[in-house]
Order: structure tokens, then sequence, then C-alpha cells
């Protein structure tokens, strides 16, 4: 009961700091901003997130990072908004929202689609992070008690190979990206031996490259040219008719799914191989099977709308616990997150909440606060949102391009940034091209630093005997997920395959007789 009242009081205490006049108007400019950039086609939450992160460095930490809480929940928003007027969702966990809520915006309900989303989206992410408030700090209470150097590589490692194997089209494409990220976070002075490592005598490089120069270049940049080169083609506005409210036949099928699909979405985000994927489409297949309508379903069912769209701001929230707690994004949002703590020298963790407990209380009291405004905010201004959709692509590309070149001159003031922020740019392109994810990349850079030093000092304390990574029931915990997250896919996609060899084929159709000539 007194740690449940320090919670309380904590948080309270964080509100105190949100609720300054400042720290509002950081929050509206956030959700503002994010949800502006985020309707844009093609822009998902993760790309919008990289896009705005230069522009908060100018910031105090607590200011900044309350502004990049409304963009990241802004851009929420704002792909939802394109999925359903655009059908072109900006991740694939908006894909169910795309799928569903198109289809009531081609039949004339486009106006209860938006209402279902962006109150779906207020109480999943409510409820999202009165979870995570509660959550987060006895996470990291016993990461604190019982995580020492080889917890934290056999953690690393799980981060490594659940985010190769789970946010990408194949186990080696993913391994792939991983590589090019350690290799890009082996560039500058090497902290134990003082050796400079691929700096290639450049004197700018032996401090190695900013995460966020790989962030806006793989994102930013990497979608850019890769839409340059593919063409950008054309997408039409659905028009937004009706009242923008929901009937009582709607609010009875909507409310149940939302509390359903915020059921899945925030345990599901929560877990270290989490994320948003996962939850929405089993709340798609949970809405269907309950649903008293199935087949609507495909067809504009706003439960199949309400229940994925829940569960995408729950696990958005619930993403959060295992970054703050453990330092472990399980997302291309959750990374670029990590990238912005990391700009203000504070890594996320177990050391977090005791170190910068002011901080992170006030980001979570924001949370609130910018859920509430980005229902007052957005219920009134669907329509101005709707016609930002009419913009050309070639334009918005352009945006990004310029927004990317003068927030990375801005954060580091040399040519060779940008050099350095165009080849890794390039880079990020024929990933695309090769169909290689680049989450994990980021992922790698943040954290292979961290594993380097973590390993050393392991070996360091048990006197080079590397039986010490495995000695805990932690770590042999922490391997077998390891392996699991190894050998389940090839294992099952081999199933998947025999299945479909060893099934009979299907017999043909029996061939009606010939009819008869008349006598």
């Amino acid at each position: 009961m007194g740690v449940l009242m320090d919670q309380i009081g904590s948080l309270l205490d964080g509100f105190g700091s949100a609720l300054s006049p400042m720290n509002l108007l950081w929050a509206l400019v956030g959700v503002t901003i994010g949800t502006a950039v985020g309707v844009l086609p093609g822009i998902g939450p993760a790309l919008t997130v990289a896009m705005l992160l230069p522009i908060t460095f100018r910031l105090e930490a607590s200011s900044a990072l309350i502004m990049f809480a409304g963009i990241y929940y802004g851009g929420m928003y704002g792909g939802s908004t394109t999925s359903i007027l655009l059908n072109t969702p900006g991740e694939t966990s908006s894909m169910m929202s795309a799928l569903e809520g198109n289809r009531m915006a081609r039949a004339g309900r486009g106006a209860a689609a938006l209402a279902t989303a962006a109150i779906g989206s207020f109480v999943a992410g409510t409820i999202g992070t009165v979870g995570l408030t509660f959550l987060a700090p006895v996470v990291a209470d016993f990461a604190i008690t019982r995580f020492g150097p080889e917890e934290y590589v056999a953690l690393m490692a799980v981060a490594f190979v659940t985010v190769s194997a789970l946010l990408g089209p194949s186990l080696l494409k993913g391994v792939a990206s991983l590589l090019i990220g350690l290799t890009v976070g082996l560039v500058g002075i090497d902290g134990q031996t003082g050796q400079a490592r691929l700096a290639f005598g450049v004197p700018a490089l032996l401090d190695g490259v900013e995460v966020v120069i790989l962030v806006v270049a793989l994102f930013a940049l990497g979608e850019t040219f890769g839409h340059l080169l593919a063409g950008t083609g054309t997408s039409t506005v659905e028009p937004i008719r009706g009242r923008f409210a929901l009937t009582g036949e709607d609010l009875r099928r909507s409310w149940p799914a939302w509390l359903r699909g915020t059921a899945l979405g925030f345990p599901i985000g929560s877990l270290p191989a989490g994320g948003a994927d996962v939850p929405t489409f089993l709340s798609y297949s949970l809405e269907r099977r309950l649903s008293k309508h199935p087949e609507q379903f495909g067809k504009g069912a706003i439960e199949g709308l309400a229940g994925p769209e829940a569960a995408n701001n729950a696990a958005a929230a619930g993403v959060l616990v295992p970054l703050l707690t453990i330092g472990l994004p399980t997302s291309a949002t959750a990374a670029v997150i990590l990238t912005a703590f990391q700009s203000y020298g504070l890594q996320p963790g177990p050391q977090l909440f005791s170190g910068s407990g002011e901080l992170v209380w006030a980001l979570i009291a924001s949370l609130y606060i910018g859920n509430v405004m980005l229902l007052v905010l957005n219920l009134p201004l669907v329509g101005l949102w709707a016609r930002m959709l009419t913009i050309p692509a070639y334009g918005i590309y352009a945006g990004v391009l310029v927004f990317a070149t003068l927030g990375t001159f801005a954060a580091g003031g040399t040519v060779t940034d940008l050099l350095v922020l165009y080849g890794l740019g390039l880079i990020g392109l024929l990933m695309r091209l090769a169909d290689v994810p680049v989450v994990p990349a980021v992922v790698a850079m943040i954290l292979g630093p961290l594993l380097e030093q973590q390993l050393r000092r392991a070996l360091a304390i048990s006197q080079g005997d590397a039986a010490v990574l495995w000695s805990g029931w932690i770590t042999k915990v922490l391997w077998a997920v390891v392996l699991l997250a190894l050998l389940l896919p090839p294992l099952l996609s081999y199933l998947r395959a025999r299945r479909a060899t060893t099934s009979p084929p299907e017999p043909a159709p029996a061939e009606s007789p010939a009819p008869r000539p008349p006598a």
C-alpha cells in the first residue's frame, strides 16, 4: 500500500510539472505538429517522430520530452486518419484500421469511422497510461535488484534477436540490418583502449556517428529516396459526410471492442518481444469471432475498426514499459524515442526512475494531458486534417527532405554531419529496395555500445570466465527466449511448407453428362 501511495504522490508531482504554462504549451505544440505531420500519406508515427526529433534539441529536457510525447501520440492519431481516408497505413499495425475504416469512409461513414478512432485512441491510451504508471516502477525496481552485467548481456541479445526476427520479412534480412547498425555504432574512439575505430582519418568521426543522424537518414531520407525512385503516385481523399458523431448503435458496438482491444494491446505491448502488430491482428480476429454481424467484416464493420485501433494505442503505451524500465525498444517508434532520451544524456533503464524521477513522472503525466488534448483538438478539426491530405506527394517528401537536412545541420553544425546523413540515407534506400528492415539497425546502434560495455564488465568481474553469462536463472530464461526466437520462425515455415505439400489435392468437379440428342 505504501508503494502505491508513493507512486500516486510521484504522479501528482509529475502533474505539477506538466501543468506549468510552458509545458502545457509544448504539449499542445507536440500533439498539433504530430497530428498534422502524421496525417500526411506515407508518413507513419516513426517517421514523424524521427523527422521532428531535431527541433526539440534547443529545449530543456522536460519540455522537449513532453513535446516529444505529444508528437508520438499525435503521430499515432494522424496515422489512423490517413488509413481511414486514404487506405494508406503508415505502419503494419494500422492495416486493420485501413481495412474496415476505409470501407466505412467509402460508404459515406467517414465521420463515424474517424470518431471511433479518436474516442478509441483516447480510451485505450488513457487506460494504457494508467498501466504504465503502476507497472513501470515495479519492473524498474525488479531490474535494479536482480540485473547485473550478465543479465544485461542476455537481455540485449533478446532485443537483437527478437527485433531482427519479428520486425522483418526474414531472420536473415533482420540480421543483415543488425550488422549494419553494429558497424555504424563502432565508429569513433574505443572507450577502453582509446583506439580509433572506422574513423578513416576524419576528425569529426572520432566522436562517433550521432544516433539522430542514423535515425533521420534511415527513416526520413530512405523513405524519401524510395518514393523518388518509385514515383509518388496519386491518391484520393474520401470526402467526410455526415456528423462527426456516433449513433447509439455505433457506441453499443464500439465500446466493448475498445475495452477488449485495450486488454489485448497493453499486456502484449509491454512484453520485451511485444509491439503493436500482434495485438491489432488478434483484436481484429477476436472481434470477428464475437460480432453479431460477421458478414459486415471486410465491408466496413465498426467493431473491426474500434478493436484494432484501441489495441494499437494501448500497445503504444505498453511499449513504453520495457523502454523506460530496461531500455529495450520493441518498435520503430520506441527506437526513435530512445534516441531522444540519449540526446539529453539520459539512458532509459532501471536507474532512470531513481536518477531522473521528476522528469520521468512529468513525462508520464504529460501522456494523460496529451490524450485529452488530442480528443479535444481532433474532433472539431478533422475537416482540416482531411484537407491536408490533398497536398501533392512531391510537396510532402520535399518538405521531409528539407526538415531532415536543416534539423541535422542545426544539431551538429558541420558539413561532415550532412555527408554522413546523405551517405546513410543512400544505405537506407538500398535497404528499402532489398526489403531489409531499418529498425534492427537503429536498435543495434543504440544498444551495441551498451552490450560491449556490459560484456567487458561481466568478463572482468569473472576474470575471463564466459560461463558467467548463463550462470543465473534470469540469464537462462533470457537465453532460452533467444533460442526460441531463432528456432521458432524457421520451424513454423517448415511446418507450413510440409502441410502444403502433404495435403491431398482437391478433387476435380465431376463433369455433368452431355445431353442426349433428341430422338
